[in-house]
């Protein structure tokens, strides 16, 4: 019983007595029937996550913040890709719901009501991640893109830039993006401003489709000052299109999420950083705690908020 309950990472074995019995286990080659544990108990070591995209470095660093909460505890992550695609995200989840996990991370609080009545029903935690402005099912661990967007508004008006541009990509399914966007929006028509031009591409955000936009933006409008990009990937495809343009002097580019990237470019970015590794590893805590008690969970909120950088 007590070698069941030091494999399953159960808090009530003493970390000398857990040892042994690990050491036991690799002399022995020893490898647990996680699938007889679903049986005996209703749930795996497993945590779901579900993130829209591994195309750039923001949902990476998430998972390796989510990998290192979980270390020492027994339990493993292992995710799935919903391309930002709400029905692809309900059959993600299905699929993920029927092996039986003891928590599941979530990306966003747009689901549809059928994903969401199938969360509910699940009965273990639901963790959702990276966003703010919505209702969470239970857990919520992220930012409010609206108040990012509207603080990234202030202060590019604050630094003196008045004629603005926006660029970004397939925003009915990028929806932080879109709250972003909104939320600039509003702080522009406060001060009586708005996006003089827009240009919106048709696939996913990549530095190509940054820079082509770019392009076409600043032919249609060349008096711009400032554009507000979906996000950094974007912005650094726009920065090249500046520097081919000889644009990068009166222009300033803004993005969302603090990459490296917009660091090492030989131009300056602004953008707000987004604590996104930390927000993995909070969820993952907050999973963690789902294999210590069978009680019900009681969500609860905790809040981020971006550091805006590159504004002078």
């Amino acid at each position: 019983m007590t070698v069941s309950r030091a494999l399953r990472g159960a808090p009530d074995v003493s970390p000398e007595t857990r040892q042994r019995v690990l050491k036991a286990t690799e002399q022995l080659g020893y490898v647990g029937n996680q699938l007889a544990l679903s049986l005996s108990s209703q749930r795996t070591n497993l945590v779901a996550v579900v993130v829209p995209s591994m195309s750039n470095i923001v949902f990476p660093e998430v998972l390796a913040g989510i990998s290192t909460g979980l270390e020492g505890s027994g339990m493993q992550a292992v995710f799935g890709l919903s391309d930002y695609d709400t029905r692809k995200e309900r059959d993600v989840i299905r699929d993920m719901l029927s092996w039986r996990p003891s928590a599941i991370i979530v990306t966003g609080l747009d689901q549809p009501e059928d994903t969401v009545k199938m969360l509910r029903s699940a009965e273990i935690p639901v963790i959702q991640i990276m966003d703010l402005d919505g209702t969470p099912i239970d857990f919520n661990v992220g930012l409010s893109h609206g108040k990012a967007g509207e603080e990234m508004a202030r202060a590019l008006i604050a630094a003196g830039r008045k004629r603005f541009g926006y660029i970004g990509s397939v925003l009915e399914r990028d929806l932080r993006a879109a709250k972003r966007k909104a939320g600039f929006e509003r702080v522009l028509l406060e001060h009586r401003l708005t996006f003089i031009g827009q240009r919106l591409g048709d696939t996913l955000s990549s530095v190509g489709l940054g820079k082509y936009l770019t392009h076409e933006l600043l032919r249609a409008e060349p008096n711009l000052d400032c554009i507000y990009y979906s996000n950094d990937d974007m912005a650094a495809g726009g920065a090249f299109a500046g520097m081919e343009a000889s644009r990068t002097d009166d222009i300033l580019m803004a993005g969302f999420n603090g990459l490296e990237l917009a660091a090492a470019l030989p131009v300056r970015i602004a953008t707000s950083k987004s604590p996104r590794r930390m927000i993995g590893e909070v969820a993952a805590r907050l999973a963690r705690g789902s294999m210590v008690t069978d009680a019900p969970s009681n969500g609860k909120i905790t809040a981020f908020v971006p550091e805006i950088m590159g504004i002078e």
